[in-house]
Order: C-alpha cells, then structure tokens, then sequence
C-alpha cells in the first residue's frame, strides 16, 4: 500500500510539473489601444467573421469601459449577434444599451435594431415558401418587434429609421392579422365554431385596417350561422356589408336563393 502511495504521489508530481512544459496561449491583444481593438473589430465585422468581433468587442469593453469607443462596440455587439443568428443576445445587448444610455445620439438605430432582430419575415411570403403550418407558428416575436418599432416611431419620430420601421410595422400588422384568420380558418374546418369566432373576433378588433379582416367577418357571418346565433351572424354581416360592400364573398349567392354565407 504504501508503495502505492509513492507511486501515485510521483505520477502527480509529474502531471504538475508537465503542465509546466505546455506552450502559453498568448493573448495577442494584450497591449493594443482601444482604437486598435475596435479597428480589428470593425475589420472582423467587414470579413463576416462576427464570433472574431464580438471577442474583441468585449475586451475592449471591459479594458475601456468609459471611452466613445466602448459605447460604439456596446451598438457592434448586438448587430453582430444579431448577424449570426443569437437573438436572445441581440436583444439582450440592445436592451442593455438603451438601459444605459438613453440619451446617446445612437439610441434610435439600437431601438431599430431591436426591431429588426424579432422581425419574422417567416410569416409572410418564406412561409409559404417553407410551407409551415401557420398555426405551429409563435407570434410573439413580430409582436416583440411590432413593439420595438412603435418605441422607435413614438420617440424618435424624426429618425432615419422611423419610414422604414413604418412600413415594417404595416407588414407586421397584416402579417398577425393573417396569422389568426388562418387560425380561425383551421378551426372552422373542424367544426370548432366557437374558437373560429373567437379568433376571428380577435383580429378583427386588433387589427382593424388589416386585409385580412375582410375573410375575419365572413368566417364570424359563416360561424354564427351555423352555431344558430342568427342576431350575431346579422350583425357580423352588417357591419361587413358596410366596410366590404364589393366582397367577393357575396359572389357566389347571387344566382341563388340561399343566403351567400351558406354557399361556402
């Protein structure tokens, strides 16, 4: 046992005093100014090799916490986690900023930028190119930046950033319009005609200039029917009639004496 001991003791050693023999990993920016590491940042940046410039974002960051160039490589990391897909990071890194410099001249792109990291074009035309379920779908990121630009458009009306965000909200409000007439929709083909209405009626009264709201209140007209609540179905059909007096829905029941909700 206790030439175990001795054994176990000199192998121990030996790993110690290997460890010794390994080459040092050198920090090769040890040394380097705050101008050169956000230079060999922003170089990074322009090469895509993002993971590279995050790395030297944040040494300097932390070796330069107070400098102008901090401030910027705070800006640079979220775009940067944002190009390589780390949204939770982006988003993290913008709400940081904002939270510790909300006067800063730059705040405005942080608050676009914000949007632009939950902007789910998926929900639009690559959706139907993936052809995903759009029920399978989680809103909350259009909604999120949806939000994100509304801050923008409210604070900064002036912003460079504000037309585009516009119109990105404009897409974003169809978009979730389109989102739960799908919904409703989906429910109506398995005869779940309270959640059809329910869904419809959401939209209907979130988003109300929405396109999309034209099929909500017919699904609303066509649900109430069946469900036999007649006084609703009429007065879902009025106030159709009166923001869609040219419908295609109607169409279909001129030729005939049902009523053109029951054709469908």
């Amino acid at each position: 046992m206790r030439s175990l001991a001795v054994i176990a003791a000199l192998f121990l050693a030996i790993l110690i005093s290997g460890c010794g023999l390994l080459p040092e990993v050198k920090d090769e920016t040890v040394g380097w100014s705050a101008n050169k590491l956000y230079s060999e940042a922003k170089n990074a940046m322009s090469d895509n090799a993002y993971d590279k410039a995050i790395k030297y974002f944040e040494k300097l960051e932390s070796r330069y916490p107070y400098g102008r160039f901090a401030q910027q490589a705070q800006i640079d990391i979220a775009y940067s986690y944002w190009k390589i897909n780390e949204q939770a990071s982006a988003v993290a890194a913008c709400d940081r900023f904002i939270k510790l410099h909300p006067n800063h001249p730059n705040v405005d792109y942080v608050y676009y930028l914000r949007g632009l990291v939950n902007f789910n074009e998926d929900l639009g035309m690559m959706g139907q190119i993936s052809q995903q379920d759009m029920t399978e779908r989680d809103p909350k990121g259009a909604r999120e930046s949806f939000d994100s630009f509304r801050n923008l458009v409210t604070r900064f009306p002036d912003s460079k950033y504000t037309p585009d965000a516009i119109l990105r909200m404009k897409y974003l409000v169809n978009a979730l319009a389109s989102l739960e007439v799908h919904v409703a929709r989906y429910y109506m083909k398995r005869n779940a005609y309270v959640a059809a209405v329910n869904r419809a009626q959401f939209a209907v009264k979130t988003y109300p200039d929405a396109p999309a709201i034209e099929e909500a209140l017919f699904i609303m007209v066509k649900a109430y029917d069946l469900l036999g609540m007649n006084d609703l179905r009429d007065d879902a059909e009025r106030v159709m009639r009166k923001n869609y007096p040219n419908s295609v829905y109607y169409t279909r029941g001129l030729e005939r004496q049902e009523p053109w909700w029951k054709l469908w």
